[in-house]
């Protein structure tokens, strides 16, 4: 009886830690299923939006996996990647590449100033070591005001620019909205399958499985084993004999040029580019993502990744069609994509926070 009773006690306390170390997903699996019931939403429509959302969203949040294992947190600046994205899809339109052509073009073509940016970026982070997160946040800002002054005032002025469909009427700036017809599902048109009404883009999300492939494997060479290490402790690690700012750089030129195909999968996806505004929420919405699905600021995985993608955008599109079933008017949708996107970051970091003492 006592034996019995010992290993009853024994699991119940494994159970417990279980359940701390997983406690953020599970409180958003638990709002999900709430949302789900108080909407009463077609579990078709509801199937549907989830891949659709996965396949565009993957590459994004996974850009934040490196960084995570290097040491530098969570990498807002993977907005800047975004941006390189963005530009170049920009001169694809432009010259009018059609089809996957154009997209091929425009992945090769935004590398080398991905790269460029994320060394750039890589190097203001070695002068900022213990503050990257806020680092990379402001670094997102200062680049999105460089991106901003270019396509509002020099494009038509320094820079030609012939498509006067891009234009504004005055001849001096990109259009707010550009509509990528050029591009538009490129990726997702390549191979789709519908089983039962469910939509699925295989392209995209054998192009998903290939990068967490590769970013598993690149967590077993020489490199990933050194990000690891410097990600632990950079003192140790420089002891060791391995060139730590040099290893951040390669990990921020790596989320860097991820994080820009990124953008490009989700536009292509998309349809349309917002010109000024569609880098913007990039950064939050991909660390959300990765928080929902239990990763910390110094540890993340890519289940975590893709459990949190799938948490994190379900109640994103449960939350306004669940306010509006609970308030019943309409315009409260808007509030509740307002509130999860930006709450959910502060609920994670406060539950992680919580967790952390918990264990010291």
């Amino acid at each position: 009886m006592k034996s019995q009773s010992s290993v009853l006690s024994t699991q119940r306390g494994a159970g417990v830690p279980l359940i701390k170390k997983n406690a953020v997903p599970i409180l958003f699996a638990v709002l999900c299923a709430l949302g789900v019931m108080v909407a009463q939403i077609d579990s078709l429509f509801l199937v549907n939006e989830i891949i659709n959302r996965l396949a565009r969203n993957s590459f994004l949040v996974l850009a934040l996996l490196i960084p995570v294992s290097a040491g530098l947190g969570l990498n807002f600046a993977i907005v800047i990647g975004a941006m390189a994205g963005q530009i170049a899809i920009i001169v694809i339109t432009h010259f009018k590449i059609k089809g996957l052509l154009g997209f091929i073009l425009a992945m090769v073509g935004c590398i080398p100033l991905a790269a460029f940016m994320g060394y750039l970026a890589g190097q203001v982070m070695n002068r900022a070591k213990g503050r990257e997160m806020i680092t990379s946040m402001i670094l997102g800002f200062f680049a999105n005001g460089l991106y901003q002054l270019v396509f509002l005032f020099l494009v038509g002025t320094v820079i030609p620019m012939k498509n006067r469909a891009m234009m504004l009427p005055g001849g001096v700036g990109l259009r707010n909205t550009i509509d990528l017809y050029h591009t538009a599902g490129t990726l997702d048109k390549l191979w789709r399958i519908n089983i039962g009404g469910i939509r699925i883009p295989m392209a995209t999300l054998l192009l998903v499985a290939l990068l967490c492939i590769g970013l598993h494997f690149l967590m077993r060479t020489r490199l990933g084993q050194e990000m690891r290490a410097v990600g632990q402790d950079l003192h140790i690690a420089a002891v060791a004999g391995i060139d730590v700012d040099r290893t951040r750089i390669i990990a921020m030129i790596f989320s860097t040029v991820l994080a820009a195909w990124g953008q490009l999968i989700f536009l292509q996806n998309i349809s349309t580019l917002n010109t000024y505004n569609s880098h913007e929420q990039v950064g939050t919405f991909a660390i959300a993502a990765l928080l929902v699905g239990g990763a910390t600021a110094s540890k993340a995985s890519i289940w975590q990744a893709i459990v949190g993608l799938l948490l994190f955008h379900t109640l994103f599109v449960v939350s306004p069609l669940a306010g509006q079933a609970i308030i019943g008017i309409p315009q409260i949708g808007e509030y509740f994509r307002v509130f999860i996107a930006y709450g959910v970051i502060a609920v994670a970091l406060a539950l992680h926070a919580w967790q952390s003492r918990a264990e010291g």
